[in-house]
């Protein structure tokens, strides 16, 4: 090997060791305040940035994303449910509600992760467990379902317990959970909301204890929480150009700052691609012409670089007529187990009904019909001079 070929071999891994070695640098030196800290893609579950990730800590508040993912999950948001005494025995952050008060399943979950109501939390925990206790078994069942190894909880609420504590790691994993279903998304991300309840109920407003929502532009949730045990605790989503990242922090004198600046690095080092696949032809059956091509209803994105799997699912053919934009069948792309995206296939034109063709006979007989209608025609409707 020639000596310059050498020395441009030995240039390009100096550049790539730099390279490398200037991300793990970055990413490791971001100033996170917190005691432990993740930055977790929630797209594929990767770490991308973690600090004593698996140390168990107590969590304090940001425990009622257990609760109310398992208060949505009980499929019953319009429940009118009476609080007792008991359900509100409870010190600490509150959403207002006493004795005798008529709320929903709904509302409590909004009072959760808005208000961070401790009588909300432990009011879903008599409804749906019985007992703060029995409700400690559900939690801890779902936290082994989602693979939170290293929690235990004790507490609906997130108050203090020697035996309630989970890892940076398991409530990223618990916030990735969460944030896929759909209501329990939309209720986090939001600044603030109007509910009635009460005993009579009357309208009033709840707001959100999440700063992010404010102050950072893709800021989509989750949940604060404090204690003089825990110190300042915070796990948050934020979403850009398709990609979703969550961060925790447990014990974080300057949490905010932890977060946007985790979100930073996040969304320097991933990048989203538009996904597409090959579409087949659907054959049309008495139609003008004898198929129709498809379109993707929309372009779903994955990360750049990562592997993805598509399996398409068309109807055997169409009848004519065929509407432009007709949903035909759908698009299912995967990573792994995982669905990334189930994308309805439209028909990219229409298709009119094939007109039969005239023969000459039939042409006769109406050209026939015409000559006696005009015939009729004078007679009906006699010219006047």
């Amino acid at each position: 090997m020639s000596s310059l070929k050498k020395k441009i071999i030995s240039l390009i891994f100096t550049l790539l060791f730099a390279f490398s070695f200037d991300i793990f640098s970055f990413a490791q030196n971001l100033g996170v305040s917190a005691q432990s800290a993740v930055l977790m893609c929630a797209n594929n579950g990767k770490v991308l940035y973690s600090k004593n990730e698996n140390k168990q800590l107590s969590m304090a508040s940001t425990t009622k994303i257990m609760t109310s993912l398992l208060a949505i999950e009980s499929a019953e948001p319009n429940r009118e449910i009476t609080v007792t005494k008991e359900m509100v025995s409870v010190g600490g952050t509150s959403m207002g509600l006493v004795a005798g008060d008529s709320v929903s399943m709904r509302e409590l979950v909004y009072g959760m992760l808005l208000q961070s109501g401790n009588d909300a939390a432990n009011t879903v925990a008599y409804v749906l467990g019985g007992s703060p206790e029995g409700f400690a078994e559900m939690m801890n069942s779902r936290a082994a379902e989602i693979g939170m190894k290293n929690t235990n909880f004790v507490t609906a609420s997130g108050l203090d317990d020697k035996e309630h504590y989970s890892t940076a790691y398991d409530m990223a994993l618990l916030a990735t959970e969460s944030i896929s279903n759909p209501e329990f998304a939309a209720i986090c991300s939001k600044k603030s909301a109007r509910l009635t309840y009460g005993n009579p109920p009357y309208a009033r407003t709840l707001t959100n204890h999440n700063r992010l929502l404010w102050s950072y532009d893709d800021a989509i949730g989750i949940k604060t929480g404090f204690t003089k045990k825990s110190g300042r605790c915070l796990v948050s989503a934020a979403e850009r150009n398709g990609i979703t990242l969550v961060a925790v922090t447990l014990n974080a004198p300057d949490d905010w700052n932890d977060h946007i600046a985790m979100y930073e690095y996040g969304f320097s080092v991933c990048e989203s691609v538009g996904l597409t696949c090959d579409l087949p032809k659907i054959k049309v059956s008495g139609g003008e012409s004898s198929s129709v091509s498809l379109q993707l209803s929309y372009v779903p994105v994955w990360l750049k670089n990562e592997k993805c799997t598509v399996r398409v699912y068309v109807s055997p053919f169409l009848y004519a007529p065929v509407s432009e934009g007709e949903i035909a069948g759908r698009a299912v792309f995967s990573s792994g187990d995982r669905i990334i995206a189930e994308v309805p296939l439209l028909t990219d034109s229409s298709v009119e009904f094939k007109k039969a063709p005239i023969k000459a006979d039939e042409e006769e007989k109406g050209l026939f019909s015409d000559l006696i209608q005009r015939f009729l025609d004078l007679f009906n409707n006699p010219v006047v001079k």
